[in-house]
């Protein structure tokens, strides 16, 4: 992935950062994991968040070589139950029928959050839309409102996909409008370029994007979601944000976990510890996502 001038700044603020203090530190990878080289699945859709902290991990940690294996959710679990890989950075925690078939394989998952996403519904920056209810998504999502715009995500075999359907109750989404591409990516630059389009994607990929896309980017905006369909929700829109996340006003929202069946003597588990460490979590809030722990801030007042 091609780091923008943002992202780069701000990764390596923070590398710089954890080398100054690093003789202070514990070391993130301890010795005997130096030249582990274990392979690690990841959701397609995360990847903007997992290049952050891989970038900073493996610069701390030269000697470390994790194989990381992008794919579509459905896949990522399929490797992980067939015991391909041991590791999975995805967007829902395993079933119980899942956990059921890793015990049987003797293996002992363990499930952490390390972030919250947020799911972002965009369009071409030339639509009169600014304003979306979730009950309206749900009828555009079944085919139940008036069909003038198409709607477009990525593989249909994503997480995003997942969620879409729970949220809708509609397990095949294939009304005629309706369409699948390849990446969340391509779903931005669909909309950059149609002005009768609506995109949903992953928070994440607007967020600093690399030079491959930033044009697209540049080219839709993002739609105020409000949750119509509680008791008690609040009577506004919201677009998602930090602020919007952590006080529960954004909608939709989906959590990020690590599943680790590597053991507690792993590079995964060294990972998992990099994730929810400090430095991890700030990583995560440079991203523009919410940390599972918001990091704490250390003010020093000179008298």
């Amino acid at each position: 992935m091609n780091y923008s001038s943002g992202r780069i700044l701000a990764t390596m603020t923070l590398l710089l950062a954890a080398q100054s203090c690093r003789h202070q530190t514990q070391t993130v990878v301890s010795g005997h994991f130096s030249s582990d080289s274990s392979a690690m699945v990841v959701d397609e859709s995360l990847q903007p968040i997992v290049d952050d902290e891989l970038y900073i991990f493996k610069a701390l940690n030269d000697k470390v070589h994790p194989r990381i294996l992008y794919a579509p959710e459905n896949d990522a679990f399929n490797m992980l139950l067939e015991d391909s890989v041991r590791v999975a950075l995805v967007s829902r925690e395993l079933t119980p029928q899942e956990n059921k078939t890793l015990y049987d394989h003797q293996l002992r998952p363990v499930t952490t959050r390390f972030a919250i996403d947020a799911i972002a519904i965009i369009v071409n920056k030339a639509s009169n839309d600014t304003m979306i209810t979730v009950s309206e998504i749900k009828k555009m999502l079944n085919g139940e409102a008036k069909q003038d715009k198409n709607i477009i995500f990525d593989n249909p075999n994503s997480g995003l996909v997942r969620y879409l359907k729970q949220l809708s109750g509609n397990s095949a989404l294939k009304q005629k409008n309706i369409f699948s591409l390849k990446s969340n990516k391509e779903v931005i630059k669909y909309v950059s370029s149609h002005a009768d389009a609506i995109g949903i994607t992953g928070f994440s990929w607007l967020d600093d994007p690399d030079k491959d896309y930033a044009d697209a980017v540049d080219n839709v905006k993002i739609v105020a979601v409000k949750d119509d369909t509680g008791k008690q929700t609040p009577d506004q829109y919201f677009t998602p944000s930090q602020t919007t996340l952590a006080l529960k006003q954004y909608p939709l929202t989906r959590n990020l976990y690590m599943i680790n069946c590597a053991g507690a003597m792993s590079l995964g588990m060294e990972f998992d510890f990099f994730l929810r460490s400090d430095r991890g979590q700030r990583i995560i809030e440079k991203s523009g996502l919410l940390p599972d722990n918001i990091p704490g801030r250390q003010i020093n007042i000179v008298k």
